[in-house]
């Protein structure tokens, strides 16, 4: 969508009167840069060609207006706005807060904000959101936690999240990933396991599973799949005989 194209109306759907305007002092241009029209593009050209002016339109009543000033201003000004009355402008805000303050907004009401908080956050205090309500905010903190935190998150309810930890966990708590009642989790720790454990494997209920245990067990292991239920399984481990 060009400019051209967008009619130039402020947040209230009533015409454009540069004449009108407070701003007349500043670099800005009808159809193409301006703080007053309800089109976030031009907004934010405005702040492009001014952001020293940023600080003045933070209290603006249009929420796009404060959402792109949020994208300008000095990082020291946006403590102001973390909880602001519309999520759009608190995206804007995690996405710059010093981190002195972003552990403020880890309990943000909106996920948008808490994935972008979770993303952000130091790592000391990433813990406390390991049991966010929202699935993919914990997977984002599964990526980024400390190893040696990651066995808190092992019981985590989504499986999601739980094969995030698989993947980065220490190799000591690999085993107890094992017996996780979902195959797609069991399947990522058997790939990361010592091939001294995979026996344990042999039975699995998932051919996945099972699979990658034909791949890498120790041969002497390899007769008893021979006679395993699925075809795949008992051809990778005829060949490897």
């Amino acid at each position: 969508m060009t400019d051209d194209i967008v009619e130039a109306r402020n947040w209230l759907g009533e015409e454009l009167d540069c004449s009108m305007c407070g701003s007349r002092d500043v670099k800005c241009r009808l159809m193409q840069a301006c703080v007053e029209d309800r089109y976030a593009k031009r907004i934010d050209r405005f702040f492009d060609w001014n952001p020293e002016k940023a600080k003045e339109y933070l209290e603006h009543p249009y929420f796009e207006v404060r959402a792109v000033a949020a994208k300008h201003v000095e990082a020291e000004f946006l403590p102001r706005l973390m909880h602001d009355r519309d999520e759009t402008v608190r995206w804007s805000v995690a996405v710059r807060l010093p981190q002195e303050y972003l552990a403020g907004m880890r309990m943000d009401p909106d996920r948008e904000v808490r994935i972008r908080v979770a993303a952000r956050l130091d790592e000391a205090n990433l813990g406390a959101m390991i049991d966010d309500p929202d699935y993919y905010v914990r997977q984002i903190v599964a990526r980024r936690m400390p190893v040696a935190m990651l066995p808190l998150m092992m019981s985590d309810s989504d499986r999601e999240v739980r094969k995030t930890v698989a993947r980065r966990i220490g190799e000591e708590w690999l085993v107890r990933i094992l017996e996780d009642e979902d195959a797609s989790v069991r399947l990522e720790a058997v790939m990361r396991i010592d091939e001294m454990k995979l026996p344990l494997l042999i039975d699995d209920a998932d051919w996945r599973v099972r699979y990658e245990v034909a791949g890498r067990v120790a041969p002497k292991y390899l007769k008893r799949l021979l006679a395993d239920p699925d075809v795949a399984v008992r051809a990778l481990a005829k060949t490897r005989l």
